[in-house]
């Protein structure tokens, strides 16, 4: 978003005035209650927040993010890390994944890098334990000729096959690699009838055009798949292709010889597409004007026992209509996770369930790369504007109710007040409290990232009811003297006017002389056993 949400919202006990630039800019008693992980691409350092942008835990590698981080259950943290390759140099490559205790102990590493291929951009944690992990491998000139690829469409004389690997971990370096798929091998071209794989993608939409580029040019990330996500009640996988503003879901149900066979897809088991959805034209069932999908990332699933569970969630960049938005829909079935495809207007649906754009102007919300959205437990969701490090979180009726800008960039650690342009997130993913990752966890949380902060705006803000109730401040309105009565210790008292200026400040006191303060009302808050409490107060 190239814009932020500054609020001048005067909102007795609920809301604050808002003026930070990074870290917590809004916060509301509407946003949903839970930890925030994410990692800034331009940072080695992993970051697990609370409302108030306070780090409650923090993993520091050698290695920059390639892309996608995940906090497990058991309380590790699985991230990938990005090599430098002078071979295989799109954005996104990474080539090295990692796990770390949750007190930042290296477990266990391995690389998957080298001059001709890579991992790049996401893995994704099985319930079994094992990985799976997005990859390329390069398929050389004479190779791609072979598979039906038109000559004039290899500017670099090779081409990126993309292909997952569920890795099962060994030791502290070392994998199994125990199913692979290939895109290689899930191919059709009408180009040379004398290769095995000549046919028409119009007759066989389980297949991928190896000769259609969707108006790019032939390089070798052709494709540029972004995101791996899983569906563990149907055994299936969906990815992300960028460049082909698509998204495919193919079984992982399958044995790797499976996998690599071409009784799949409409027919039976195997490793061609189960399903896709985004650009109708890719495989003659319409054209550019259908499409649906424009540089799309994080494609998912919706989890059981949330808002739309079961649907598709997508962050729809935009790069072609110059706005994003997120969508969710639901793919047509006829039973679970059997889709129905239509001979004359391929895969449905034709339209989204629901879309978020911004509601006043929608090129106000555009994020070229990267990009996230979750929809969490008390039905807000959670959006994640890559390219501006910004997250923001949207309640049912599209209200913003908390946003957050990452203050570690590649000019360092921001100050409250500097913003930055490098600063950019992959994706934002927020916990729920009760995450079995956080069980007999310190979640005390410490200060936050940014240089200089200032929490007033935040507004995680009440103690616990019974010690509200204890608290008593009085007289309110008040000529001169406020006193406090409480048995604790108040940590810091702040006073800020109607326009979000700080004026007094105290610590560790039961009264407070404010006869010098001009007449009007003014907000009060409390510091407490690092929770905060807001009431507006009169001075006569």
């Amino acid at each position: 978003m190239k814009y932020f949400y500054f609020f001048i919202s005067i909102l007795f006990f609920n809301n604050l005035i808002s003026q930070n630039t990074v870290g917590t800019i809004t916060s509301s008693t509407a946003m949903y209650d839970g930890l925030t992980l994410f990692t800034p691409n331009a940072s080695t350092e992993t970051y697990l927040i609370d409302n108030c942008g306070r780090v409650v835990n923090q993993w520091s590698s050698t290695y920059q993010p390639a892309n996608s981080v995940y906090l497990l259950e058991n309380g590790n943290l699985l991230r990938t890390g990005k090599i430098i390759n002078s071979q295989i140099t799109f954005g996104g490559v990474g080539g090295h994944i990692q796990l770390y205790d949750w007190d930042n102990n290296l477990l266990w590493e391995y690389t998957y890098s080298s001059p001709v291929l890579s991992q790049h951009h996401d893995i994704y944690p099985l319930p079994n334990g094992n990985i799976l992990m997005l990859a390329v491998n390069t398929m050389t000139q004479a190779q791609a000729i072979q598979a039906g690829r038109n000559p004039s469409l290899l500017l670099n004389n090779k081409i990126y096959n993309e292909h997952i690997l569920e890795l099962e971990p060994v030791g502290t370096n070392s994998v199994n690699i125990v199913w692979e798929w290939n895109i290689k091998d899930h191919l059709i071209q009408d180009f040379d009838s004398s290769k095995d794989n000549f046919g028409v993608v119009g007759d066989h939409p389980e297949l991928l055009d190896f000769n259609y580029l969707n108006g790019n040019n032939g390089n070798a990330n052709w494709l540029h798949i972004n995101s791996i996500q899983y569906n563990n009640d149907l055994d299936q996988i969906i990815l992300s292709s960028r460049l082909m503003d698509e998204i495919y879901i193919i079984d992982h149900s399958t044995t790797t010889a499976e996998a690599s066979s071409h009784s799949g897809g409409l027919y039976g088991k195997g490793g061609d597409f189960l399903y896709r959805w985004g650009n109708p034209e890719a495989y003659d069932k319409g054209d550019s004007t259908d499409k649906t999908l424009f540089s799309q990332h994080y494609p998912h699933w919706i989890p059981n026992g949330l808002v739309d569970a079961g649907k598709i969630m997508v962050f729809n960049n935009g790069n072609s209509i110059r706005y994003s938005t997120v969508n969710i829909f639901s793919p047509p079935m006829s039973s679970p996770g059997v889709y129905i495809y239509d001979p004359v207007n391929g895969y449905g649906p034709s339209g989204s369930d629901w879309v978020y754009t911004d509601p006043v102007d929608p090129s106000n919300f555009f994020s070229a790369i990267l990009s996230s959205a979750q929809r969490l437990p008390n039905g807000n969701t959670l959006i994640c504007d890559g390219d501006s490090g910004y997250f923001f979180e949207i309640d049912p009726s599209n209200n913003i109710v908390w946003e957050y800008i990452n203050p570690d960039s590649a000019d360092g650690i921001l100050s409250q007040g500097e913003t930055s342009t490098q600063n950019l997130v992959f994706r934002a993913f927020k916990y729920a409290l009760d995450y079995p990752a956080f069980t007999g966890r310190d979640l005390t949380p410490g200060d936050p990232i940014e240089i200089n902060p200032d929490l007033i705006n935040c507004e995680n803000l009440s103690i616990n009811e019974s010690n509200i109730n204890n608290i008593k401040i009085y007289p309110n309105p008040t000529s001169k003297l406020l006193t406090f009565d409480f048995d604790g210790l108040i940590e810091r008292i702040d006073i800020i006017d109607m326009m979000g200026t700080l004026i007094i400040t105290a610590s560790n006191v039961h009264e407070l002389d404010i006869s010098h303060l001009n007449s009007g009302v003014y907000f009060l808050r409390l510091e407490i056993d690092k929770q905060f409490l807001i009431k507006k107060i009169i001075k006569k």
